[in-house]
């Protein structure tokens, strides 16, 4: 005979149906409208309250984390195993695309991306982590300038992810916008020679 379960199992059972139910809430609601939705509709269409909504997700940028982290752990995941197939500089190109792909799946990601990838999730972290493997392997294959950071990185997804989502575009648009940030990054190979040497000014002829 089967014991039932106590009263802490259900009410964790209880809290994971409703965490579940707010996540598919948001998601639906989220392509809808946009990642910037109503939190109180959110926890309509989830039937459940505000307040049960904020104790599980204390703020949208938590949320919005709960709901990428699948697909944050997956990209983190593929971007790892191209290693042994891509070189450094393709690598982090393939691996910013994707970012932008993701940061644009909800209307209005972009703006929070930044505070999303902070929120400590597994799949946060691991992009995060993911990403500063990406820039130390192509710096250290010379490809990458060394003074650019992990934060110049969340950037350039970021402008991208907004012109993208503000002007619209295809995968096409996004893999040549990414080009042009990462050409920008690119080691040039040598300091440019600044001469201290002024042109002489043309003679002036007498008249």
């Amino acid at each position: 005979m089967t014991a039932d379960p106590s009263p802490a199992q259900a009410l964790r059972a209880d809290a994971a149906r409703n965490r579940e139910r707010i996540l598919i809430a948001a998601e639906s609601l989220f392509l809808e409208r946009g990642a910037d939705a109503s939190l109180d509709e959110v926890a309509k269409r989830a039937k459940v309250g505000i307040g049960t909504l904020y104790r599980r997700f204390p703020t949208r940028e938590a949320l919005l984390a709960a709901m990428s982290d699948e697909r944050l752990l997956a990209l983190a995941e593929a971007s790892r195993a191209r290693d042994q197939s891509m070189p450094p500089d393709q690598s982090i190109r393939q691996f910013m695309e994707e970012l932008v792909i993701h940061t644009c799946h909800y209307r209005g990601l972009a703006a929070s991306l930044g505070a999303v990838l902070q929120s400590g999730t597994p799949g946060c972290h691991a992009s995060q982590q993911e990403a500063t493997r990406q820039l130390k392997r192509a710096q250290d294959a010379d490809v990458l300038r060394q003074d650019v950071l992990l934060d110049d990185l969340v950037c350039v997804v970021m402008a991208i992810s907004l012109a993208v989502e503000q002007a619209g575009g295809s995968l096409s648009r996004v893999r040549h916008l990414t080009h042009l940030f990462i050409d920008g990054f690119s080691n040039p190979g040598r300091a440019l020679q600044v001469s201290d040497q002024r042109p002489a000014k043309p003679s002036r002829r007498s008249p």
